[in-house]
């Protein structure tokens, strides 16, 4: 489930990333990182960016209230969120499907695996592409008070309401793992086992905070087939080809 750990554990230094949510509470050691995947298409992130979708998927009050003690449903097996562009070519739509399949043949284009969520929209897409490591920026911003922090992400690059999720993950992830997480940075822990586990801190992030964050995000980069500073097994990793403009980036 956690990345390969290097043959030596780094230096501590930043918050530790575990798949969708960062731990903003303290630095924690991390294992050698992965080499950085390849830049995206400057091109590319700019047509994402410029977008508009006309049915975004709105974030209410905290989704780690409404799911108290309960873990959300997984997406059926086989489902997508799927993008269509409209003949402008700048607003576009969103949609869930049972299969690839079913999404082709109504005109959409797989965006992810899964189902859409406040996260699916193209400029939510473009963060990811550009910014496979979300530690240091959405450390900074939660450091801030709550209307600070949501303007923050905010200006990270993603959207109001996945900007919203964001929040409610990195509040869930300091009431849920504080304690578990000091005694790790303490400790000097690195990031994951040599067996290739999570440490306790990460493992708690990835418990308490993912469910309810891919349920509401529906986005995450591995779903979306985008690699991330930590190295995740090809069988955890979607294959999605982001083909909206008539070019391709993996």
């Amino acid at each position: 489930m956690g990345g390969r750990p290097g043959p030596e554990p780094r230096a501590c230094s930043g918050a530790a990333w575990v798949g969708l949510t960062a731990v903003l509470l303290l630095p924690a050691c991390a294992s050698t990182p992965p080499p950085p995947p390849s830049p995206p298409d400057p091109a590319l992130l700019g047509a994402l960016r410029a977008t508009v979708p006309l049915n975004p998927i709105a974030v209410g009050d905290d989704p780690y209230a409404s799911w108290a003690g309960r873990r959300p449903p997984p997406p059926p097996p086989g489902s997508v969120c799927g993008v269509r562009l409209e003949p402008d070519r700048v607003h576009y739509r969103l949609g869930t499907f049972s299969s690839e399949a079913e999404a082709e043949t109504t005109g959409y284009r797989v965006t992810h695996t899964g189902v859409c969520g406040a996260c699916s929209t193209l400029q939510d897409l473009a963060v990811y592409l550009e910014r496979p490591d979300l530690t240091a920026p959405v450390r900074r911003c939660g450091m801030s008070t709550a209307p600070n922090t949501l303007s923050c992400l905010e200006a990270i690059g993603f959207t109001a309401d996945c900007a919203r999720i964001w929040l409610f993950n990195v509040e869930n992830t300091r009431r849920e793992c504080f304690g578990v997480c000091m005694r790790s940075w303490m400790s000097g822990e690195p990031s994951t086992t040599p067996e290739g586990h999570l440490n306790d801190c990460l493992q708690c992030d990835e418990d308490r905070s993912g469910p309810v964050f891919k349920a509401v995000a529906g986005r995450t980069r591995r779903n979306s087939g985008i690699r991330s500073s930590i190295a995740r097994p090809d069988e955890q990793m979607s294959h999605v080809v982001h083909d909206y403009f008539g070019r391709q980036t993996r």
